[in-house]
């Protein structure tokens, strides 16, 4: 963590978790260094490329929002200060991979584990222009409607539209998620709000998400209650609209 912050994870956790230690500069250091080490294993292991998870909750996003981030030294304070860890990475790694192999991943305007932000739209503005000078391969958006991901799968219709928002400030190509249907998806694409639209629980729920949307089939819902398990049921057991049948 970058602070000694607790997190809520009483949500989708059974134990909550400790309270952390601040990393310190040389622990902040190394942790970049594995980041890239990581992400050439994935090339050495057949990958086309990486995405680096700046959303929900993980480090990156602890390091980026206020609400986590205490720091006073050069990675707290400022916006700035706070993204140094997120763009060190993607410095990084695009040093070692390439700028068009580097996908990266976050969820403005999220609080998922109690993350939070106090000026969330000045934050990704600048985050999201330093990362379309990049020219990395693409940007991918968790949407706020669906910020309490594994949680509920509420839509937050009256939430800001993170895909429209900042599609302006972005010059690749810009990937969108959290609680779309086919219907909503194709409406996103039609607007230009986004490029691609990706699936998480509907596709668990239907392994045969591509068919089903070209056929206009029914799709099942996925069950909650297996979430954040230890085995494969609620995740490779659901049946194809064929096996079904």
């Amino acid at each position: 963590m970058p602070s000694a912050h607790p997190l809520d994870t009483s949500g989708f956790q059974q134990v909550q978790a400790e309270v952390p230690r601040a990393l310190e500069i040389a622990e902040i250091s190394a942790t970049v260094a594995e980041f890239r080490q990581a992400a050439l294993n994935a090339m050495k292991a057949g990958f086309d490329g990486v995405e680096l998870q700046g959303a929900n909750g993980h480090l990156i996003e602890e390091f980026l929002e206020d609400g986590t981030n205490q720091r006073t030294d050069r990675y707290g304070g400022s916006k700035e200060n706070r993204a140094r860890f997120l763009l060190d990475i993607v410095c990084e790694l695009c040093g070692a991979i390439g700028a068009d192999r580097l996908g990266v991943r976050l969820s403005p305007f999220g609080k998922y584990g109690g993350i939070h932000e106090s000026k969330p739209r000045d934050l990704f503005n600048y985050v999201i222009k330093e990362l379309s000078i990049r020219d990395i391969a693409y940007l991918h958006l968790i949407e706020a409607r669906g910020s309490e991901m594994g949680l509920t799968d509420e839509l937050h219709a009256d939430a800001l539209n993170n895909a429209e928002l900042f599609r302006s400030i972005y010059s690749g190509p810009l990937l969108s998620a959290a609680a779309y249907t086919p219907d909503s998806a194709a409406r996103a694409i039609e607007q230009k709000h986004a490029d691609a639209i990706a699936f998480g629980r509907l596709f668990i729920a239907n392994p045969d998400l591509v068919e089903r949307i070209k056929g206009d089939y029914p799709l099942s819902s996925a069950d909650r209650s297996t979430f954040y398990g230890g085995a494969e049921h609620g995740y490779t057991d659901y049946k194809s609209i064929r096996e079904a049948a």
